[in-house]
């Protein structure tokens, strides 16, 4: 275990975790668990950029964390809580508001596709909210972040506040942080639509796996996802022409662990619902006992917040000692 590396991660608890959120984060927070210091953080802080009803917020923290534990996570290993806990992340995101820019703001893609046409109506928080991302990875001097292709932006910000604040105050209190990349990332898309991301906002239940399905409703699902009625293609130029087909053979290929090419030489020329049996099969032995231990978890709130409290005990410690130093180079009292 590299002991000079430190991983921090977070997932928003939008409730309802599905298999993009597997595949594209949980599966690779596990392996990163493996190999050196991880730090896993339920963002409520970051939810609350769009309104959340506070019950169902709350319900959404808690299932979040149970799909920690479900996908493999261990607390005693990794330190696990929720965000809102260590007030040391919104003190230090003010902080970086009076240091980062407001043409680097300006320049986040994601707050534009977020806010839509009416982004006077957006909240200050959804455009800002990147400084806040910011202050989750520097308050603890995280070394190394996972990113996917949507995230590399709001790192590249991260790592341009933290050299300001070091150029500013003349003292290299954060360090730059590096992105881990995964080799192939995964980037799950809707089943009904090859060139949407798999969503939990999407309205139709069909788009997406979703880690609490049951066996039957995976098989439906996988069944009803959209293809066509021609052969299986022999190589990956023409999937890719089927962005619908490449992407149940990506799934496929990520959940086996195996490349496309192996993928494609065992599925070519047979029609789709071959794929799509085999991907059932493969989908049922892997989500459903995730599924089930996250509804085994869930009976136990009492257990959740208690991990939850157990993990914000320890990254207190962290960020209480880290953002003392902040605080003194900045010149507070």
């Amino acid at each position: 275990m590299d002991k000079n590396k430190l991983v921090f991660s977070g997932v928003q608890p939008t409730g309802n975790l599905h298999l993009g959120n597997y595949l594209g984060a949980l599966k690779n927070f596990v392996t990163l668990q493996k190999q050196t210091k991880c730090i896993y953080c339920v963002v409520d802080l970051h939810a609350i950029t769009v309104f959340q009803d506070p019950n169902e917020l709350k319900n959404n923290i808690l299932e979040t964390t149970a799909g920690f534990l479900a996908t493999g996570l261990d607390s005693k290993k990794s330190i696990i809580f929720n965000q809102s806990s260590v007030s040391g992340h919104a003190e230090l995101a003010w902080i970086f508001n009076c240091i980062a820019r407001v043409g680097w703001l300006n320049r986040m893609t994601q707050f534009k596709d977020k806010a839509g046409k009416d982004k006077e109506k957006a909240s200050v928080g959804l455009y800002i909210y990147p400084n806040l991302m910011a202050a989750d990875i520097l308050l603890y001097k995280a070394t190394h972040v996972p990113v996917g292709a949507d995230q590399k932006q709001h790192l590249e910000l991260c790592r341009d506040i933290a050299q300001k604040f070091n150029t500013d105050f003349k003292k290299n209190i954060f360090p730059i942080p590096e992105p881990l990349i995964q080799k192939n990332i995964s980037r799950v898309m809707s089943l009904r639509d090859g060139t949407k991301k798999m969503s939990k906002s999407d309205e139709s239940g069909y788009s997406r796996i979703d880690l609490k399905d049951s066996a039957d409703d995976i098989i439906k699902k996988i069944k009803k996802a959209k293809s066509d009625s021609s052969f299986i293609p022999d190589n990956l130029k023409d999937l890719e022409k089927k962005p619908e087909a490449l992407n149940l053979i990506s799934i496929y290929s990520d959940l086996l662990e195996i490349s496309l090419e192996q993928v494609i030489n065992e599925v070519k020329g047979k029609d789709y619902s071959y794929l799509k049996n085999k991907l059932s099969e493969v989908l049922i032995e892997i989500i459903c006992p995730i599924g089930k231990e996250i509804k085994n978890l869930l009976e136990d709130k009492n257990y959740l917040e208690k991990v939850l409290k157990e993990g914000t005990e320890k990254a207190r410690i962290l960020a209480v000692d880290n953002l003392k130093e902040v605080r003194n180079v900045v010149g507070f009292i």
